[in-house]
């Protein structure tokens, strides 16, 4: 019983960080797009539908990680929590991510014609997420690069049914949202056609963000220097 229990723990963390690195790329490429709406808004649609398949993994290991480790599992109570200054940013992580893609979707389905509070919570959320994704990246990101590096090792045969269950998880949840994201594509034509009219925001929030981001990030630093 103690080493199936130890090889969920394995397997758990190792779809977390598959779904994370997924979901890095995706943020990336989200952000990027930010950068010049006016032409790459339909991108900034598509990619934003597709974060949601990955973003579920994680949220959905990252939790069952949780519940185990607090309701006394013995495999997770040995393997431990994250870092204390990590698991007290996580709920603004969490918060903030799901009020960013949120938001994202009602402005797709309200259109420009009506987007109500949307917008701004769109933007506020952006602005909130930013720099706290990029704290919590820099927190996970040499694991995340330790725990895909022993997952995709030639000859690796530690967990080989799970491990490919755990990558065909990730990329068929990309899959998914792909198809997801074409055919949601005709909904978001309104908001192509606001921008093709000069309605396009500029760079400033995204360097605000991108500022907070960095600030955050230095901050952090900082203190844990102390």
């Amino acid at each position: 019983m103690q080493r199936s229990d130890n090889r969920g723990v394995v397997a758990n963390e190792r779809l977390t960080a598959m779904a994370g690195a997924a979901l890095l790329v995706v943020f990336v490429v989200e952000v990027a797009t930010v950068s010049d709406l006016g032409t790459l808004l339909s991108i900034h649609v598509f990619v934003g539908v597709l974060m949601v398949g990955p973003l579920a993994v994680k949220l959905g290991s990252t939790g069952w990680r949780f519940v185990r480790y607090y309701t006394g599992n013995p495999a997770f109570v040995r393997h431990g929590p994250p870092p204390l200054w990590l698991r007290r940013l996580a709920p603004l992580v969490v918060a903030s991510t799901l009020a960013v893609v949120g938001s994202g979707f009602a402005l797709v389905v309200t259109g420009p014609a009506r987007p109500g509070p949307f917008v701004a919570l769109h933007v506020i959320s952006f602005l909130v997420w930013m720099p706290a994704t990029a704290i919590h990246v820099a927190g996970h990101f040499l694991e995340v690069l330790r725990l895909i590096a022993k997952d995709w090792r030639r000859g690796a045969s530690d967990q080989a049914p799970e491990r490919r269950l755990r990558h065909g998880v990730t990329l068929g949840t990309l899959a998914a949202e792909a198809i997801a994201a074409l055919l949601l594509s005709p909904v978001a034509a309104p908001w192509t056609a606001w921008v093709d009219a000069g309605n396009a925001p500029g760079h400033a929030f995204l360097l605000v963000g991108l500022g907070l981001a960095a600030s955050g990030l230095l901050v952090t630093w900082l203190v844990r220097r102390w």
